[in-house]
């Protein structure tokens, strides 16, 4: 059987940068192994499988796998999955073209709002299904340090330190001193391994951030290393982004309002991607979160499978 897919490049309005996704339309009767099977052949960070959803209302049932195992969420496959539908079902139409789905994720359904540009890259928009809360860990700077090929001192910035956090998969953020830092990181998974906990029943990927971006509109410049999924360094990762708005709001005490911060990874890699994270603050609390980008199709063609 024949089934269409697409190659998106999200997190970004040009072409050959930001996180690249595999999306495969028509996924019905594909089981677990056959689209774990397929994300190893794409061998991308990750590949989404587009199936029927399961509540009539809903636009599509989604489920992601990374080369090495499934997401029960993650952000560049939502804009790119939310982004593709889109331009299929919008396809016969002209100018600017704005549409709302509802897409199902193993984490729950997810709200996404896109716009079609005329002549320009889709972006979309999804609230964040869980807000992110900090999970229990110690961390040893001196540990964090070497797997990063940093100094001990690098670790950390104003008051921000070494967190646990998830939003449904869980992350380390790791703040280093600035962007110097950042750049000269050599990852060593075999250290990341021994300091890094184990949380939601995974080995727990790392997030390093630092204020400021090579874009001067970027609030915070970041790295993500997942050897757990399979995933050397990714270019951009939304649902780092969504356990990350926990930390921003713990350790900068965001006042009540609405706060929009842009998010830039993937420098080091070649690839820049921009992620907008919007957080509301009520009460001193989190009262929302969405996080959203651009993206723009590269290749389609069909699996013959």
């Amino acid at each position: 059987m024949s089934r269409r897919y697409a190659i998106y490049d999200v997190f970004t309005d040009t072409r050959l940068a930001g996180n690249p996704l595999a999306v495969v339309f028509d996924a019905d009767g594909l089981d677990d192994r056959a689209m774990q099977r397929i994300a190893g052949e794409f061998n991308l960070s990750e590949t989404v499988f587009v199936k029927t959803a399961e509540n009539p209302a809903h636009t599509a049932r989604l489920r992601i796998f990374t080369p090495g195992r499934e997401l029960p969420f993650a952000g560049h496959p939502t804009v790119g999955a939310a982004i593709a539908i889109a331009e299929t079902a919008g396809s016969g139409q002209a100018g600017p073209n704005d549409q709302v789905s509802v897409l199902e994720e193993n984490v729950g359904p997810v709200r996404c709002a896109v716009r079609l540009g005329a002549g320009s890259a889709a972006f979309a928009e999804f609230d964040v299904p869980r807000k992110s809360v900090r999970l229990d860990a110690t961390f040893d700077r001196q540990a964090l340090a070497d797997a990063f090929s940093l100094k001990a001192g690098q670790i950390g910035f104003e008051n921000h330190q070494p967190t646990l956090w998830s939003a449904g998969v869980a992350f380390v953020m790791v703040p280093v001193h600035d962007l110097a830092a950042a750049g000269s990181v050599e990852f060593d998974p075999a250290l990341w391994e021994r300091c890094a906990p184990f949380a939601e029943g995974r080995l727990a990927s790392a997030y390093l951030y630092c204020r400021g971006g090579v874009n001067h509109n970027a609030k915070f410049h970041a790295r993500m290393f997942a050897p757990d999924m399979g995933i050397s360094e990714d270019p951009a990762t939304g649902a780092a982004v969504a356990a990350m708005s926990g930390a921003i709001h713990a350790f900068d005490k965001l006042v009540d309002g609405h706060h929009p911060l842009l998010i830039e990874q993937g420098v080091e890699m070649g690839r820049p991607s921009l992620i907008h994270l919007h957080l509301d603050v009520s009460g001193g609390v989190i009262a929302g979160a969405r996080i959203g980008g651009e993206a723009v199709r590269i290749a389609s063609g069909t699996l013959d499978l």
